[in-house]
């Protein structure tokens, strides 16, 4: 597998943000009352998040290191501005369900996380393919868990109806509690799979925190590259 490739596999499988990294949990919660809903506010994010990357990937050595942050901040706002535009013209549908969270893709922590540990230390190729691979793992994240409440809530998938009418949907997984149950499922599917969650990749010990963490967690990952 090539760099690029493994920058995808990276993003989908193995650092998925949403299912390993259990990063972005408010639009996660929030925004997958249906399937529709969740890729929406999953192809947003990940274009913010590729054009993102290479931009700042390609100022990283003009960018003071003191206003880091900052600037990127203003990257990513001037970018979740044009999306939010985009999708308030051309699909207003969308643009009204998901409200408030297109704009607050902005302080969404994957973008800024990525940023930062990545295409600031990366070349504008290989920071767009990490945001494709981080972009689609998150995409396809939102997706599933909307798909999977929308059709047990309503008895849709991408808004058709699959269940008769006849039969009561379970209301409680289009409400917030839904959420968090379904999420728990997709995780508990993980666990049983053997695929590693940020949680159970700690090492025997470890408390999460990186700053006072001892070498092991780092000498394992040395090991994994090698």
């Amino acid at each position: 597998m090539n760099k690029y490739m493994e920058r995808i596999y990276n993003g989908v499988i193995k650092e998925n943000p949403v299912l390993v990294l259990m990063l972005g949990m408010c639009p996660t919660l929030a925004v997958t009352t249906s399937a529709t809903n969740g890729f929406g506010m999953g192809v947003s994010t990940m274009v913010v998040l590729i054009v993102s990357n290479m931009i700042i990937s390609a100022l990283r050595k003009l960018i003071p290191g003191e206003v880091r942050l900052p600037a990127y901040i203003v990257i990513v706002a001037s970018l979740v501005t044009i999306v939010e535009l985009v999708t308030q013209a051309y699909i207003p549908a969308l643009y009204s369900a998901l409200g408030i969270y297109i704009p607050l893709i902005v302080v969404n922590c994957i973008i800024l996380g990525r940023a930062e540990a990545y295409a600031s230390k990366s070349t504008p190729i290989l920071s767009a393919f990490d945001g494709i691979g981080m972009g689609l793992g998150f995409t396809i994240a939102l997706t599933i868990a909307g798909l999977i409440r929308e059709f047990l809530g309503a008895g849709t998938a991408f808004g058709a109806q699959i269940i008769p009418k006849s039969i009561d949907p379970i209301g409680i997984f289009i409400k917030a509690p839904g959420a968090f149950m379904v999420l728990a499922f997709i995780v508990a599917v993980m666990n049983a799979l053997s695929i590693k969650t940020r949680a159970n990749d700690m090492v025997e010990g470890c408390d999460g925190c990186c700053a006072t963490c001892n070498k092991a967690c780092h000498e394992e990952g040395k090991e994994e590259n090698k």
